[in-house]
C-alpha cells in the first residue's frame, strides 16, 4: 500500500476542497492510503507542510494541491513558480515524490473549477512514482 500525505491550500477553498475529494477518491480507488492532511493559507505555504510530511517515515509521497487564480498583477505567477521549484527540490533532496496538483497560474475562477481533476492526476502521479521508483530499488 503507497502512504501519502496531503497539503491542501485553503486559499480559493470552494475548488481546493473539491480537489481535494476527487483526490481522496482516487487513492481509494487506487488502493493507496491518505494518512495526513494538512491545510496551509495559499500556495505559498506549502512547501513547508511538504517538508514536514516527508519527514515522516509513513509517508511515501506528498500530494500538493492548491488553486491559483490570475490577478492584476504578476502575483499568480511568483506564487506559482516560486512553491513548485521548492516542491521539486523538497522531492529531490528527501527522495520522495511530491506532486503538483496546482492548479494556476493565468487561468481565470470557470478555468480554475475545470481543472479540478488536478487533484486526481497529483494522486496518480504520486502512486505511479511510488510503485516504479520501489521497483528501481529491487533491480
Amino acid at each position: 500500500m503507497v502512504n501519502l500525505g496531503f497539503v491542501i491550500a485553503e486559499f480559493n477553498r470552494d475548488i481546493t476542497y473539491m480537489m481535494e475529494k476527487v483526490a481522496d477518491e482516487h487513492a481509494e480507488f487506487l488502493g493507496a492510503k491518505v494518512k495526513y492532511k494538512i491545510l496551509v493559507p495559499g500556495v505559498f505555504d506549502i512547501p513547508l507542510a511538504v517538508k514536514k510530511l516527508l519527514e515522516k517515515d509513513d509517508v511515501d509521497a506528498v500530494v500538493a494541491i492548491g488553486c491559483v487564480i490570475e490577478g492584476e498583477t504578476e502575483h499568480d505567477e511568483i506564487v506559482v513558480h516560486n512553491a513548485a521549484r521548492k516542491i521539486a527540490d523538497l522531492s529531490v533532496q528527501y527522495n520522495k515524490p511530491v506532486t503538483l496538483g496546482i492548479s494556476g497560474p493565468g487561468m481565470t475562477r470557470l478555468q480554475a473549477h475545470q481543472r479540478v481533476d488536478y487533484g486526481k492526476r497529483a494522486v496518480e502521479a504520486a502512486v505511479k512514482m511510488v510503485k516504479r521508483l520501489k521497483e528501481l530499488d529491487k533491480k
